[in-house]
């Protein structure tokens, strides 16, 4: 269960559960594929890391037309 950061504060920063979903999802993929050891001496996982770069703004969702 992701408790920090506050899921409510997320969706106020992306817009809608769907998109912060995905975002998230495909960011903590990212992590998972090509900074494993980096999240191995964290000791942190991916989807909780993600959510963090999305609260501070290191990830923006970006729309495509």
């Amino acid at each position: 269960m992701l408790i920090d950061p506050p899921i409510d504060k997320l969706i106020d920063k992306v817009g809608c559960k769907y998109a912060l979903v995905c975002l998230v999802a495909q960011r903590a993929r990212v992590l998972e594929d090509k900074k494993a050891d980096f999240l191995a001496a964290t000791n942190e996982n991916s989807i909780s890391y993600a959510a963090k770069e999305v609260q501070s703004g290191k990830v923006k969702l970006a729309y495509e037309d």
